[in-house]
């Protein structure tokens, strides 16, 4: 079983930063993608940013490219997600997951553990 635990959410104003942490541990077997997802109150769960086990490959939600960055730490079993400028539309809960599987994936049912959530609130 692997454990995934978020940190570093809080209230920011909008055009600040926040950098999201998100560490994993437990029985960790071989190479693993992670993703980042969000929900606002009242509205699906969305992708936000996902890596493979390398740091090579990455993909982005079209409303945080350019903003947002997921990087990883593998010797410290950590992923990261670096959110500059951001805005009041990015307030939801961010929660990392990780997949059996080398490789990204943008969609949510393809992930195997999920963390508890970190909220992240932009004021105007």
């Amino acid at each position: 079983q692997v454990q995934l635990v978020e940190s570093g959410g809080g209230l920011v104003q909008a055009g600040g930063s926040l950098r999201l942490s998100c560490a994993a541990s437990g029985r960790i077997f071989g190479d693993y993608g992670m993703g980042w997802f969000r929900q606002a109150p009242g509205k699906e769960r969305e992708f936000v940013a996902t890596l493979d086990w390398r740091g090579a490959m990455s993909y982005y939600a079209d409303s945080v490219k350019g903003r947002f960055t997921i990087s990883r730490d593998n010797a410290k079993n950590t992923d990261y997600l670096q959110m500059n400028n951001l805005k009041p539309e990015d307030t939801a809960v961010y929660r990392c997951a990780a997949r059996r599987s080398a490789t990204t994936s943008i969609y949510s049912n393809q992930y195997d553990y999920w963390g508890q959530g970190t909220q992240v609130t932009v004021s105007s």
